[in-house]
């Protein structure tokens, strides 16, 4: 899933500043799963909102709501009407969710409530790590289910590096050297002569190096 950390309150703050009538809008999805932008989290920065205001003595209007998903157009066109209404729209989706609801409402100030960070799973409650990059191009087939691109520090596809120890990415002793872990789980795997295969360089295109991406299911277009 997508993995995102709500901005700063000051930060958020500072945007609305020049706004009174303001539209927060979740989303059920990813940022709700890691508890960044979902109905609660909307609620808790609605009232953070209003109390700001209230210290200032100046007036806001908070309108809120959220989405099953902001990143679909049909589900977004559904906030019409609370657009219309509002100066500006503070949106706790993730970074895709945040562009949607700009190109659906062209003539709306669109502000965002939240930094996307990565692709990742959960660890544990409050835990979040990332695992895929989104390069284009799979090769957990051939990694044991690791992915060097997301998770080496140097992106090697032919590792490990010399700065691995004990295990660990010589960046820090917290950070596991995902070629180590690679190794570890082919030889529980007995698969071990995969690692025989070199990589070769790899090819960015897919991964956007080549410019924004785009994919078209022509058997699902209308």
């Amino acid at each position: 899933m997508i993995i995102a950390e709500m901005k700063p309150i000051e930060e958020i703050l500072e945007m609305v500043r020049d706004y009174q009538r303001i539209l927060i809008v979740g989303c059920k999805g990813c940022v709700a799963v890691c508890s960044t932008g979902g109905p609660k989290e909307v609620s808790v920065l609605g009232s953070l909102l209003r109390i700001a205001r209230k210290k200032e003595g100046r007036d806001i209007v908070v309108d809120e709501g959220s989405l099953d998903r902001q990143c679909e157009p049909d589900f977004v066109d559904m906030i019409a009407d609370k657009v219309a209404g509002s100066d500006a729209v503070l949106s706790l989706a993730c970074g895709a969710g945040v562009q949607l609801v700009a190109e659906r409402f062209p003539d709306k100030v669109v502000l965002p409530g939240c930094n996307t960070t990565f692709l990742g799973v959960t660890e544990e409650l409050g835990v979040w790590s990332e695992r895929c990059a989104g390069c284009g191009d799979c090769i957990l087939h051939k990694t044991a289910g690791l992915c060097p691109i997301a998770r080496c520090s140097k992106q090697l596809l032919n590792g490990p590096c010399g700065g691995s120890m004990n295990g660990k990415c010589e960046i820090s002793k917290d950070v596991d050297c995902v070629w180590q872990l690679i190794i570890d789980r082919l030889g529980r795997l007995d698969r071990l002569e995969v690692l025989e295969e070199i990589f070769p360089v790899k090819n960015w295109s897919p991964a956007g190096h080549g410019g924004p991406r785009k994919m078209v299911r022509e058997d699902l277009r209308s």
